[in-house]
């Protein structure tokens, strides 16, 4: 089973917003965000969320995804 990462700091750190700011800005639960941002390998995302933060952040999904281990 393949592993992805989102880049959920690195797009929050350019901006200069906190994981609570994107939260807000996104919609997506801050402790699912959280989680989201920590992990440095997960085997399932919620798309809805996935397609949320890459709306807030104004990138494409593939920008935001990293696959870690397929």
């Amino acid at each position: 089973m393949g592993m992805v990462r989102l880049k959920i700091r690195e797009f929050a750190a350019d901006r200069g917003w906190t994981l609570k700011e994107v939260s807000d800005r996104s919609g997506v639960v801050y402790s699912t965000l959280r989680t989201y941002a920590r992990s440095p390998g997960l085997a399932t995302v919620d798309f809805t969320a996935i397609l949320k933060l890459a709306r807030t952040f104004d990138v494409m999904i593939e920008e935001l995804v990293e696959v870690v281990q397929e």
